[in-house]
């Protein structure tokens, strides 16, 4: 086989190849009648050796010296490359699961792991899964251009918090919602501006922004469940105080 197709084959340049062969570490033990280069076939064998060496980060006289030892046989380089690449393999692995890990927490604004992230938000939280939905559907938009800056910088502390608050307003929304308080009432009233304040940590969130959300929170059924899961009822109730309180503010 001449350098061209040899080449063509391991996928290196004839320039490499004629390299190898100057400094005898990939020698073609064959030449045509016109004294063109040719490989046999251990003469392949030895340069995917090589190669394989190379893409482990041997530099080539440290090749050229595993290759030419005589108490090493083939099978032993062999052996030797294989769990050489399996250690490349799991080293390459680790850091493509760190950069979905920085991938998620970008998404999410969140200086988090997901192991924090279900800690704080619990085993049911699907923030992952509704960040990559959520910026496809908003992406362009300011609102989540704010997000993210907005929540760069929060801290596991701070999504504590943030739970913490969250929590307390669903559980007061439940208890008026049972009580039988009136969506028009002053009381509704106060429940639905601190829903407000709760999205502004995230962006500025106006009574028609508000209204938009609280429409969401019905016609998705993750959203729904989410409520209604608290209390029977909850996301209608929800949404009853804030357009009654959007309509109040004219």
């Amino acid at each position: 086989m001449q350098v061209g197709a040899v080449s063509k084959l391991v996928g290196v340049s004839v320039r490499t190849l004629h390299h190898y062969d100057e400094i005898a570490l990939v020698v073609p033990s064959g030449r045509t009648p016109k004294g063109y280069r040719t490989y046999s076939s251990a003469d392949v064998e030895r340069l995917h050796q090589v190669l394989t060496y190379r893409e482990l980060g041997f530099p080539l006289d440290a090749i050229a010296a595993l290759l030419d030892d005589p108490t090493v046989d083939a099978m032993a380089h062999l052996r030797r490359q294989r769990d050489l690449l399996n250690e490349r393999i799991d080293h390459l692995h680790a850091m493509a699961a760190a950069v979905d890990k920085m991938m998620e927490a970008k998404k999410m604004g969140m200086q988090l792991t997901p192991e924090e992230q279900r800690e704080i938000f619990g085993d049911n939280w699907v923030g992952e899964e509704y960040a990559e939905e959520a910026e496809q559907r908003w992406g362009e938009t300011d609102e989540w251009k704010q997000s993210q800056q907005r929540t760069a910088s929060f801290t596991k502390d701070d999504w504590k918090a943030v739970k913490e608050e969250t929590d307390l307003l669903e559980t007061d929304l439940a208890a008026a919602m049972q009580r039988g308080v009136s969506p028009e009432s002053t009381e509704a009233g106060e429940l639905a501006e601190r829903h407000r304040a709760s999205i502004e940590r995230y962006y500025d969130c106006g009574y028609e922004m508000q209204v938009n959300l609280a429409e969401m929170y019905i016609a998705d059924e993750r959203f729904a469940k989410h409520y209604n899961d608290i209390a029977d009822g909850l996301a209608q109730y929800l949404r009853d105080v804030i357009v009654a309180n959007a309509a109040r503010q004219g």
